[in-house]
């Protein structure tokens, strides 16, 4: 199965050099062009942009039956998906949307690629459909390099398995379990030949979610398969099938890389404020079904932040019901807190706090990163 995967991505990455002067990509067709409804894709590497911001790719690279994907609204549906390839052995493609750059082809405004220690975080959120007269993965990717490439094979792969129908299994071998962004996970290791592969298998389907890319970064360094001076190159959320697949669908995606540069988020105002230098105290009471939460947000630099945004990602399962002293952008998921008209200054050495209740179903557990204005806060 190595020397298989090996073998046809690097005819991927022959196929994708050819398309770089603009005669071969007018000649393929296969130019990233903005999709209005009801694109559809056939051709083998095709792309299309969505949203103004994500590239979906058809990326049939493991056969020669034909594939079809169907761009509308906020992401794709596989309309044709021909053939199958043996169980034991690599997929026959990923249809998929990604944010960043992978063969070449950028997503338009991405950051990516930017070095791990430069990411504060990586909000990200999707929504999967799924069928159940195929073999295949609904997978996200994550690809880490020593370099900030822009093209060929990563180092590096993290892949999140959020659902898995028939008899396949991740590259290598199960290496044991993990809790990772309020989730346990199957956790697999191994290498294809071509780069080093850690995969995280939810134990059962998961259709929608939001999370942070970084909780699986960070656990992927602390295992040595990669360290905080490499680069995130791309992040990919799509299938991979091995036995038919039409009506595979992603209907949402979102992505967005908050470095100490700046957000990257196309079309939004900037954040308010500078970054700073901080500390969150995050103090939470909870009980069977509920929870709630007081954060405390620390200024320790040398000069006022007027305006301020707290990010972070509330584990799975928890909802907010209610909140004082901040505007709250979502009740789940990946959240941004933003201050309102008599907090808005956070003079240096002062703090602010605000606070907020919901529910909560399984352990309860808190968030453990946090941003402010986009820079990383420690957590006291």
């Amino acid at each position: 199965m190595k020397s298989l995967i090996v073998s046809l991505r690097s005819a991927r990455a022959a196929v994708t050099a050819l398309l770089v002067t603009l005669a071969s990509l007018a000649a393929l067709g296969a130019v990233a062009t903005p999709a209005r409804a009801d694109t559809l894709i056939c051709d083998q590497y095709g792309t299309a942009v969505v949203q103004g911001r994500y590239v979906v790719q058809n990326n049939r690279w493991g056969t020669a039956d034909a594939q079809c994907v169907n761009v509308s609204g906020d992401g794709f549906t596989l309309q044709r998906a021909d053939g199958s390839v043996p169980t034991n052995g690599a997929p026959k493609s990923y249809p998929s949307v990604f944010n960043g750059c992978h063969y070449t082809t950028c997503s338009p405004g991405t950051v990516l690629p930017a070095r791990l220690s430069s990411i504060s975080s990586a909000p990200t959120g999707f929504t999967y459909g799924y069928v159940g007269n195929a073999v295949y993965n609904a997978s996200y990717d994550i690809w880490l390099d020593p370099e900030p490439k822009t093209d060929g094979v990563n180092r590096t792969e993290i892949m999140i398995w959020f659902n898995r129908v028939g008899p396949i299994q991740p590259i290598g071998s199960r290496s044991g379990t993990a809790s990772v962004a309020g989730r346990t996970w199957e956790v697999w290791t191994g290498n294809n030949g071509g780069n080093d592969v850690i995969s995280f298998v939810a134990p059962s389907a998961i259709t929608t979610w939001n999370f942070d890319v970084m909780d699986f970064v960070d656990q992927t360094v602390a295992r040595g398969m990669a360290q905080n001076s490499w680069y995130l190159t791309s992040v990919q959320a799509g299938f991979e099938p091995w036995q038919n697949g039409a009506g595979l669908a992603l209907s949402s995606f979102s992505s967005v890389v908050n470095t100490d540069g700046g957000t990257e988020n196309p079309g939004e105002p900037e954040e308010p404020g500078t970054p700073a230098a901080c500390r969150v105290t995050y103090t939470a009471n909870s009980w069977s079904n509920g929870f709630t939460a007081d954060v405390k947000v620390d200024n320790t630099g040398t000069a006022p932040v007027d305006g301020w945004k707290l990010g972070f990602t509330l584990p799975s399962g928890q909802t907010v019901t209610q909140a004082w002293n901040a505007s709250l952008s979502s009740s789940s998921g990946a959240v941004t807190a933003t201050n309102v008209a008599f907090n808005t200054r956070i003079a240096a050495g002062g703090s602010q706090s605000f606070g907020f209740q919901g529910t909560h179903s399984g352990g309860f557990t808190e968030p453990e990163r946090f941003t402010l204005n986009g820079a990383a806060c420690t957590v006291a």
